[in-house]
């Protein structure tokens, strides 16, 4: 029983949240994670582009990164005092724009690079669903630095437990031992969603109308993160919202749907719309 009770926890480690200073400025772990997630997200999404089989050029994906930013920013600020501090949002309105003091929700963020991808490809005269496929294929890498970038600072832990690799989180009042849910998220919706959505990219989805990629994402993503919200600790002013669902798990309720629509209509019109392989013999003569 001693052993056990020494297996029964992996102590946390400690990494300093801030990376490193340069006079004044202070540079975080949390801020690298966004820099190296959008960088990385540009990478693909323009090796993407050199396939010619999304409808859109590589200096198309470069342009793409400000537009990203700003969705990501606006969309996750937003999200965050809109989804999970609307009581704080109408005591005071313009703690919207105290973004030092933390707060950014992926649901919200996804709504504004949703709009971002729509005004860009309307801009551009690009097909809105062929470049929304070539797009959340880069997704994943952000996520998984996100996620990291969470655990480095000690927060959104899950619930307690008593599995081997349970830790104690330093930030946390009550002390207990519980799941490294930033962890399972890290891998769920940055390293196993990274995989589904290019593995799909290069078999099935090539035949498919454009579409589905986008779908699989929004489906995927919302499975990964309702099956995490069961290990994840609620938001603590928040709590359960309806029985046992949390937020997360509603927020992600509207995405099964759509990804289940978007999935089943590429589908159907696999053989009579636009598909990645026509586009890449278009663009070959």
């Amino acid at each position: 029983m001693e052993l056990f009770a020494l297996l029964a926890e992996i102590e946390y480690p400690e990494i300093d949240p801030i990376a490193f200073k340069i006079g004044p400025l202070v540079v975080r772990w949390y801020g690298i994670a966004y820099v190296a997630g959008l960088f990385a997200g540009v990478w693909f999404l323009r090796k993407i582009a050199r396939s010619k089989a999304y409808r859109f050029h590589e200096n198309d994906a470069s342009d793409f990164m400000i537009w990203t930013l700003v969705g990501i920013m606006v969309g996750g600020r937003l999200g965050s005092m809109f989804f999970y501090n609307f009581k704080a949002l109408l005591d005071d309105p313009m703690r919207v724009f105290r973004v030092w003091e933390g707060g950014m929700a992926f649901h919200g963020g996804v709504i504004g690079v949703v709009l971002a991808i729509v005004l860009f490809t309307r801009r551009r005269k690009i097909p809105l669903l062929a470049f929304g496929d070539a797009a959340v294929c880069c997704i994943p890498p952000g996520l998984f630095f996100g996620r990291l970038a969470n655990f480095v600072n000690g927060e959104l832990w899950g619930r307690e437990t008593d599995v081997p690799w349970a830790m104690r989180f330093p930030a946390d009042p009550e002390d207990l031992l519980r799941h490294p849910s930033q962890l399972y998220e890290a891998a769920l919706e940055g390293v196993a969603l990274m995989a589904l959505l290019w593995i799909a990219k290069a078999t099935i989805a090539r035949r498919l109308a454009f579409g589905f990629l986008g779908g699989l994402f929004l489906l995927g993503y919302a499975l990964a993160r309702s099956t995490v919200e069961l290990f994840r600790e609620p938001d603590a002013h928040i709590g359960f919202v309806v029985g046992e669902f949390t937020m997360g798990q509603l927020l992600s309720a509207p995405m099964i749907v759509i990804g289940a629509w978007l999935i089943t209509r590429s589908w159907l019109l696999r053989k009579t719309g636009d598909t990645p392989e026509r586009a890449r013999a278009e663009a070959s003569g």
